[in-house]
């Protein structure tokens, strides 16, 4: 069997550096849309035990213009259970010719953590190999040795939008007897190749042109096709654990990764105690969320077994910070002092819905959040922000579902999923036209669901800088003067509003002695490409409704001359009314936008954009009124 794949990778050996760089060779219909194009990218796998996997990776990337710059990075993770060998890198120019070789004495080495003064023990090695004449090529390799078996890359060809591959090959050999479960996700873009020689499985992908981003497209994950792997049997940093079934590998999850860092320790019994907790669970829940808010910070840790091991309760009460994993195994810690169940739950937070196959058991996920079950209502607990609400996820987190790790395993739930009145823009204002044509206006704004996420940012602004970013947003106004007034985030209802006042000239256009103004003062419809050629399916992945009534009064030589009529319609994507209401020379618009949260394939992008276009014409409507 040796003898076999020796002589396989002597093959791929001899093709990988037999390769002809000249950018001339590249297909044509690889160029079309792409900064990049990955010319031969390998990675090879050898499980040889439960805890002994070997991984030769070789990459080689033509960079077109600017814009693929930084693909050109290389980038090789490494930690104390892993062995990085044999690093190289070449830089070609455009007719192939070999200009520079890098050696692992060329890489920086940094703290693989954004928060760099915090220990960590993952880090990863950096070098940035440029030319300022493109094309140019650049070919890394380098092999790990590692202990930590768990990871089975996915294989996917490409990451990025801009990327071409013109071939990606991935494979595995086995003698460890093993099993390694395998789920391919064919896609429209491509569908992998597999084949079988001995022991070897190969999965290759080629010729895949680059996918051009456009407007509405849905995260790139969902539109790459890739390949899962998943061993039964594994190690991460010295612990074997068992992925057989998702009950398996929850058991050990909870035992090697979350029992030893959630210990209730006499001063975290303390602390709870000292909250003197009364009322209902969701009441006692409540107040221990908002004194880890008050207390703690986020900041981005990699430390633990392979990043998945939160930082220990007892630390985080200590030093008063943490990642999502630490922050939410503090407060399940808490809450379990103050005999309280709850659940660690991994979930995938993207603003495309990715949810856990339950015929997949698998370690992954990129967020925690918890759940905390209770008589009347299971309280969802989003614990990396001090402003947001008590038992409210941001949009990223609804619609899918979690891992939940219990004691006796792991249970896959449904977070709550968004209706768009629950993700909502109430407006209600006042406006006076003015003879000269301006405006003045008073408008309370409040805002719920995932529309209070968009705001939140507020909260870490000075004043002058909100009132800035007020100016921005209703950037169509010509805006003389603009106060903000009573700015607050409830908490307790996950709601925020603010008072606007603003002045604004030239409003009003002038048609003679008459005036016409606007009816939607503060929305911009959404400017959207009426591209013929879509390629991609389209996304709504934000579900709203903005609800607007404005009253407006005009000067008293005025009148209204003719009041549109009041329209409703409805879509597959949405629904749209507008109503006029005049009594005593003061007109009420009422205008009502609902967009419903949908995957659509790219056929009915046309109905789509025709149905934006319709509620951006009604929005556009003008009303006239004329000297008496």
């Amino acid at each position: 069997m040796k003898k076999i794949y020796f002589l396989f990778s002597l093959i791929l050996s001899l093709f990988h550096y037999s390769q002809d760089y000249n950018s001339a060779n590249i297909p044509e219909s690889l160029l079309s849309g792409a900064n990049t194009v990955v010319r031969e990218e390998s990675e090879d796998y050898i499980l040889k035990s439960v805890n002994d996997m070997e991984i030769k990776n070789s990459l080689a990337i033509t960079i077109l213009s600017s814009g693929g710059n930084e693909n050109a990075t290389v980038v090789i993770p490494y930690n104390p259970t892993t062995k990085v060998s044999n690093i190289k890198v070449e830089l070609f120019d455009s007719s192939g010719k070999l200009m520079k070789t890098y050696t692992k004495k060329d890489f920086s080495d940094y703290t693989h953590n954004p928060s760099a003064a915090l220990y960590v023990d993952d880090r990863i090695l950096v070098l940035k190999p440029m030319s300022t004449k493109y094309p140019y090529t650049v070919k890394s390799s380098y092999e790990v040795n590692t202990s930590n078996t768990v990871y089975l890359s996915n294989f996917r060809p490409m990451s990025a939008y801009g990327v071409a591959v013109e071939k990606s090959v991935f494979s595995i050999r086995n003698p460890s007897g093993i099993k390694i479960r395998t789920k391919i996700n064919n896609k429209p873009l491509a569908k992998v190749s597999f084949s079988e020689a001995s022991d070897v499985w190969t999965y290759s992908y080629s010729n895949i042109p680059a996918i051009t981003q456009e407007d509405l497209s849905p995260s790139i994950s969902s539109l790459i096709p890739n390949v899962e792997f998943s061993p039964e049997k594994f190690t991460l940093e010295g612990n074997q654990g068992d992925m057989t079934s998702w009950d398996s590998f929850g058991k050990w999850y909870y035992d090697k990764l979350l029992s030893p860092v959630s210990m209730v320790t006499p001063e975290i019994s303390a602390e709870v105690n000292a909250l003197n907790l009364t009322g209902t669970t969701s009441e006692k829940v409540k107040t221990i969320y908002q004194y880890l808010q008050n207390k703690t910070r986020y900041v981005l840790i990699a430390m633990g077994i392979g990043g998945w091991q939160p930082m220990s309760a007892a630390e985080v009460s200590k030093k008063g910070y943490g990642d999502c994993k630490a922050l939410t195994n503090y407060m399940h810690t808490m809450l379990t002092a103050a005999g309280i169940p709850s659940h660690y739950a991994v979930i995938y937070d993207d603003q495309t819905v990715f949810s856990f196959d339950k015929n997949f058991p698998k370690l992954s996920g990129n967020h925690v959040i918890l759940m905390v079950p209770t008589e009347k209502e299971t309280i969802w607990l989003e614990n990396t922000s001090q402003k947001v609400a008590y038992n409210h996820l941001f949009y990223s987190s609804h619609n899918r579902n979690v891992l939940a790790v219990k004691k006796d395993g792991i249970e896959i739930i449904d977070t709550p999923i968004y209706e768009p009145q629950q993700s909502k823009e109430k407006l209600l204002g006042k406006i006076q036209i003015l003879s000269d044509g301006s405006m003045n206006s008073t408008a309370n704004f409040q805002f719920s669901g995932g529309q209070y996420d968009g705001n939140l940012p507020l909260f870490t602004l000075k004043n002058d800088e909100v009132n800035d970013a007020l100016k921005n947003r209703y950037y169509n106004l010509k805006i003389d003067e603009l106060d903000v007034l009573n700015l607050k985030n409830d908490k307790d209802l996950a709601k925020i509003h603010y008072d606007l006042k603003l002045k604004a000239n030239s409003f009003s256009k002038k048609l003679g002695s008459d005036l016409f103004f606007p009816v939607m003062p503060y929305y911009q419809a959404m400017m959207l490409s009426s591209n013929e050629e879509r390629k991609l399916p389209f996304e709504n992945a934000f579900p709203f409704q903005d609800d607007y009534e404005i009253e407006y009064s005009i000067p008293v030589d005025y009148k209204f001359s003719e009041i549109p009529t009041p329209t409703e319609f409805t879509t597959e994507f949405g629904s749209y009314s507008i109503n006029f209401t005049l009594i005593d020379q003061k007109l009420s618009v009422h205008r009502i936008l609902t967009i419903k949260k949908g995957l659509y394939p790219k056929e009915k992008y046309s109905e789509y954009l025709a149905f934006r276009k319709k509620t951006a014409s009604f929005d556009n409507t003008k009303i006239l009124i004329t000297k008496l």
